[in-house]
C-alpha cells in the first residue's frame, strides 16, 4: 500500500483506482512513468488527472507537450494554487509518420510551456559563426548528411556531443527526425530539434537544455509528454537528456507503446471492465450511465459489452442518443458489422473509432499493416500458427508474422490473452502465446482488407486453417488423451464457429466448411453439442450437393445426431440417404456406422431386438478408418447397455469385447460408457453398492469429455442407487417412459475386466 492509499477518486476519471494508485506511487520513486494502451482507452485523461493531483501537493507546475493533433492551445488550469501549463506542439500524425519531422521541436515547446525564451530568440549570429567554423571544406551539406535509413544518422558528431554535454547517441528530436534537409545546413547530424529545424548551433542546444533543467529543478516541475507515438524516438532521446541534466526530474509519458528506456516504468491501461461479477455493473456501465441518465441496466451492459469497455467508443456511442433510443443503440452496436460511431472531439483522431485506429495505422510498417488487415478475418483470439496461415503471402514471409504480432502488441493494436510459456493444465505441455484483435481494430483492419481486394483470399485461407485444426482435433480424440482434443476445440471454438457460419465463396469453399463440421463429429456426438452440430450440417448439406465422401459422412453424422436427439423420422431419412451413398462408394465403414445409428433409433423406440441386431452387425466390422465415428468398440459398449435389461451374461460379454477392441487406453468416452453399462447390470442384479461405485466412476470419466445428456442420465441413476443403498431395498422398477440408458438389468457376476475398471482411479 502506497502513501496515496487514502486518496479519493480523481475528478472526471471513472474506474481507474488501481491505475491511479500505481501511477501515483511510481511518481515518488521512478523518474519516468509511461502509460500505454490502445487508442481512446483514457491514457491522457488519467495522466493529466493524476498530475494535477500531484501538482496540488508538490506546488510545482506541469509542463505538458502534446505530440499529436488537437486544439492549438489548452488554457492553463489552476488546481490548488499550482499552475498547470499545457502547450500543444503542432505535429500532424500522418505527415509526421512519413518524414519524422517535428516543427519547433519538443525542447522549444517545453521552453514555451515554462515561459522561457526558446531557441529561436537566441543569438543566431553565434550560430552562423559556429557553422562556418566547423564546416569541412570541399563537401556539400548533402555529402555530410547520412541518408535517413543509415545507422550513421543515429549518432551525433563529436562536436555536437561535446557541446550538448551528453554521451548518449543523438541529441534530441531532430536525431529521430532525420534532419538531412534541415534549413541552415547544420553540420552536426543528431543535434536537437532546436538546433536543426531552426538553424541554432550546438551551444544554443546546450543552453536550451540547461535553462529547461534549471527551471525544472527550481520550480519542482513535472513534465508530461502526451501522445508520444509519432515522435517516440524523439521523446525517448529528450527524456534521456533531461534526466541526465536534471536527475530529480519526474516525467510522465503517454503512448501506445513504451519508450524503451531503462529508467522507464510502464503502466498498461486496459479498457474499462463492463461487469465486476454477476449482477454488478462495472466502470464502463458507470461511464455510459453518466451520459444517458436513468436507463435499463441490461441495455447499458449490452452496449458496453458490444463496445468492449472502450471509453472512447462509449463516449462516441453516447453522442448517438440524440437521434436514437438506448434500445436502438444497443441493437445497432450489438449487430455484426463495423462500428461507425462518430462525433465532435477535442482531437481529430478521436472523432471516430476509425480515425483513432487510422492514426496508429499510419505509424506501422507496410508488413505490420498487411498483417493487421489479414488478422481481421479472425473473430477472436488466436495463436501464431493460425495467424501465420492467414497472413503469410508473397508480400509477407512466414518468418515475418511472429515479429509483426509482437510489434502490433507493443503498439497496443493486439491484446495478448495468453503469454508465451504458459503450461497446459492437463498435459503440462508448453503453450504458445495467444493474441486478440479488439473489435474496433478488427473493423478497421477489415476495411483495409476489403479496400485492398484481399478479403476473399484471406477468408479462404482462414477456413483452410480451421479445417486443418479440426482434423488435428479428430486425430487427438482417438489418441491417448481425449482431453487434448476437447481443449483444442474449446480454444478454437470461436474460429470454428466463424468458419462454419461465414457464407462460402464457392462450391469448394462450401465443401471445406462441411469437412470442418465432419471432422468435429466427436464434439457434436460425444461431447453433447448435438443441436449445434445438426444446425451446421443441415445448412452446409444444402450448399454442398456434389456427391463426395465428405458429404456421405455428413449425411450419416446428421442422422446420428438426429437419432441421439430423439428425432427418429429425420434420422431415418438422413441415414437412408447416407446408406445409398455408402453403397455407391463401397464404403463398408460407413455402412457399419449407419447400423450403429439405426440401433440408437431402435433403442429410443424400445425395439431392443432391432437394436441388438444392428449393433452386432456394426461391432463385428473391422474399421479401415479408425479416426472417424464410433468404431467397433463403441458398438460393443452400446450393445452391453442394450442387453443389460434382458441378458446380463451377454451384456458383460459385449462389454468385455468392447474393452478388448478399444483403440486407445485414453478413450474416456468408451471408458465411461462401459462403467455405466456395469452400473446398470449391477443395479438389476441386486448389488446397488457395486452399481453405485461404477456409476460414480462413470460420472467422473464422462465429465472429462462432456455430454450433458449422458451426464444427466448418470446422475439420475446415481440418485436412485444412493437411495437404494441408504434404505437397504432394491431400486424401483422403471416404467416404459424411462429412457433406455436408465433401465434395469439382470445378469451374472462381473467379469475380471470390470473389476479392473472399478479399481482404476
Amino acid at each position: 500500500m502506497t502513501v496515496w492509499a487514502d486518496r479519493g477518486p480523481l475528478s472526471g476519471v471513472v474506474g481507474r483506482a488501481v491505475e491511479q494508485e500505481r501511477v501515483s506511487g511510481l511518481l515518488t520513486s521512478a523518474p519516468l512513468v509511461t502509460l500505454t494502451g490502445g487508442p481512446g482507452v483514457g491514457k491522457s485523461v488519467l495522466a493529466r488527472a493524476v498530475l494535477e493531483e500531484h501538482a496540488a501537493r508538490s506546488g510545482g507546475p506541469i509542463l505538458r507537450v502534446t505530440c499529436w493533433d488537437g486544439p492549438a492551445a489548452d488554457p492553463s488550469v489552476g488546481h490548488g494554487g499550482a499552475q498547470v501549463d499545457l502547450v500543444q506542439v503542432p505535429l500532424p500524425g500522418v505527415r509526421l509518420a512519413e518524414d519524422r519531422r517535428t516543427e519547433g521541436g519538443l525542447i522549444d515547446a517545453l521552453l514555451r510551456a515554462a515561459r522561457l525564451p526558446d531557441a529561436a530568440h537566441r543569438d543566431t549570429g553565434l550560430a552562423r559563426a559556429h557553422r562556418t567554423a566547423h564546416r569541412p571544406l570541399g563537401r556539400s551539406t548533402s555529402d555530410r548528411t547520412p541518408p535517413s535509413d543509415s545507422p550513421a544518422s543515429a549518432h551525433p558528431s563529436p562536436t555536437c556531443a561535446a557541446a550538448c554535454g551528453v554521451d548518449a547517441p543523438g541529441c534530441g528530436a531532430a536525431n529521430i527526425s532525420r534532419a538531412a534537409d534541415a534549413p541552415g545546413g547544420v553540420d552536426a547530424p543528431g543535434c536537437g530539434a532546436a538546433a536543426t529545424s531552426r538553424g541554432v548551433d550546438a551551444s544554443g542546444c546546450r543552453a536550451a537544455l540547461a535553462a529547461l533543467a534549471a527551471y525544472c529543478r527550481q520550480q519542482r516541475a513535472t513534465v508530461l509528454l502526451d501522445d508520444c507515438d509519432p515522435a517516440l524516438g524523439a521523446c525517448a532521446q529528450l527524456v534521456r537528456r533531461l534526466l541526465r541534466a536534471a536527475p530529480g526530474l519526474r516525467i510522465v509519458a503517454t503512448a501506445r507503446r513504451p519508450l524503451g528506456l531503462p529508467e522507464e516504468r510502464v503502466v498498461p491501461i486496459a479498457p474499462l471492465p463492463v461487469t465486476l461479477g454477476e449482477g454488478i455493473a462495472g466502470p464502463a456501465v458507470e461511464l455510459l450511465a453518466a451520459r444517458t441518465g436513468p436507463a435499463a441496466p441490461e441495455l447499458l451492459v449490452a452496449v458496453c459489452h458490444a463496445l468492449e469497455g472502450s471509453p472512447l467508443a462509449i463516449a462516441l456511442a453516447a453522442q448517438q442518443l440524440d437521434r436514437m433510443s438506448l434500445a436502438q443503440l444497443a441493437s445497432e452496436v450489438g449487430a455484426a458489422g463495423a462500428l461507425f460511431c462518430s462525433g465532435p472531439a477535442t482531437s481529430v483522431r478521436h472523432t471516430s473509432l476509425y480515425a483513432a485506429h487510422a492514426a496508429g495505422h499510419a505509424l506501422c510498417s507496410d508488413t505490420d499493416r498487411r498483417v493487421w488487415a489479414r488478422l481481421s478475418v479472425l473473430p477472436g483470439d488466436f495463436d501464431p500458427w493460425l495467424a501465420g496461415c492467414v497472413c503469410t503471402g508473397s508480400d509477407v514471409p512466414a518468418g515475418a508474422v511472429g515479429g509483426a504480432l509482437e510489434r502490433l502488441h507493443q503498439a497496443s493494436v493486439l491484446e495478448r490473452v495468453r503469454d508465451a510459456g504458459s503450461v497446459h493444465e492437463d498435459t503440462g505441455a508448453a503453450l504458445p502465446p495467444r493474441y486478440r484483435l479488439p473489435r474496433a481494430a478488427r473493423d478497421f483492419g477489415r476495411t483495409q482488407l476489403r479496400g485492398a481486394g484481399e478479403e476473399t483470399a484471406a477468408l479462404q485461407r482462414f477456413r483452410q486453417a480451421c479445417a486443418a485444426l479440426a482434423a488435428e482435433a479428430q486425430v487427438a480424440w482417438q489418441g491417448p488423451n481425449q482431453q487434448v482434443a476437447v481443449r483444442l476445440v474449446e480454444d478454437e471454438q470461436h474460429n470454428f464457429d466463424a468458419a462454419l457460419t461465414h457464407p462460402p465463396q464457392d462450391a469448394d469453399d462450401a465443401l471445406g466448411a462441411l469437412e470442418i463440421a465432419v471432422s468435429l463429429w466427436f464434439h457434436w456426438a460425444a461431447c453433447g453439442f448435438r443441436h449445434e452440430g445438426r444446425a451446421h450440417l443441415e445448412r452446409l448439406l444444402l450448399l454442398s450437393r456434389e456427391d463426395s465422401t465428405v458429404r456421405t459422412r455428413a449425411l450419416w453424422l446428421a442422422g446420428y445426431l438426429a437419432a441421439q436427439e430423439r428425432a427418429p423420422a429425420v434420422a431415418e431419412e438422413l441415414l437412408g440417404q447416407a446408406w445409398t451413398a455408402a453403397v455407391l462408394h463401397a464404403d463398408s465403414d460407413g455402412l457399419a456406422r449407419i447400423a450403429h445409428a439405426h440401433a440408437v433409433v431402435a433403442l429410443y423406440r424400445s425395439d431392443t431386438a432391432t437394436a441388438v441386431t444392428c449393433l452386432e452387425e456394426a461391432a463385428r466390422h473391422h474399421s479401415r478408418d479408425p479416426w472417424f465415428g464410433p468404431g467397433p468398440a463403441h458398438s460393443w459398449a452400446l450393445l452391453a447397455i442394450a442387453l443389460a435389461p434382458h441378458d446380463a451374461r451377454r451384456a458383460r460379454a459385449a462389454a468385455r469385447n468392447a474393452w478388448e477392441a478399444r483403440h486407445s487406453d485414453g478413450d474416456f468416452w468408451l471408458y465411461s460408457t462401459l462403467l455405466y453399462a456395469d452400473a446398470l447390470t449391477e443395479r438389476s442384479h441386486g448389488e446397488p453398492t457395486a452399481a453405485l461405485r461404477a456409476c460414480r466412476k462413470a460420472l467422473t470419466a464422462k465429465k472429462l469429455v462432456g455430454d450433458p445428456l449422458f451426464i444427466a442420465g448418470v446422475r439420475t441413476l446415481l440418485t436412485g442407487l444412493r437411495r437404494a443403498v441408504r434404505g437397504g431395498h432394491a431400486p424401483p422398477e422403471c416404467d416404459d417412459d424411462t429412457p433406455w440408458w436408465e433401465r434395469d438389468a439382470h445378469g451374472a457376476e462381473p467379469p475380471p475386466y470390470i473389476s479392473r475398471l472399478r479399481a482404476e482411479p
